[in-house]
Order: C-alpha cells, then sequence, then structure tokens
C-alpha cells in the first residue's frame, strides 16, 4: 500500500513535469487532481512509513524479550 501511493505521487509528478515542458496547460481539466495527488499522497507515505517502522520495533522488542 505505502508503496502503491508513493508511486503513483512520483508518477503524477513526472506526468506533471512531461505536460509542462511540452506545453500543455496544466491548470485546467484532468491535470488539477494529478497536480494535487503528490500534495497528498507524499505525506501519507512518509507517515505510513514510519508507522510500520514503529510496529516493526515493538514486533521485535516484544519478540526479543520473550513476550507475544
Amino acid at each position: 500500500m505505502v508503496a502503491s501511493i508513493g508511486g503513483l505521487s512520483v508518477v503524477a509528478i513526472i506526468a506533471i513535469l512531461i505536460a509542462t515542458f511540452s506545453t500543455v496547460d496544466t491548470s485546467e481539466g484532468p491535470w488539477l487532481p494529478i497536480a494535487v495527488l503528490p500534495t497528498i499522497g507524499l505525506p501519507i507515505t512518509l507517515v505510513l512509513i514510519i508507522v510500520f517502522a514503529v510496529v516493526s520495533i515493538v514486533r521485535r522488542r516484544r519478540i526479543a524479550d520473550g513476550g507475544q
């Protein structure tokens, strides 16, 4: 899930760059949601990676302490 959100955001950034260099008007039509996607997707990806790291650390500590 994290990789798909982050990957989709990166693809959206690349699409916007290509469209901008191709002189396509990116201020209207379907380009608006594509432009907003990285703004939402990249922070969500960062938060999910941090949550995954914390959960993994807690799980490993419980296993190392001999608990469930």
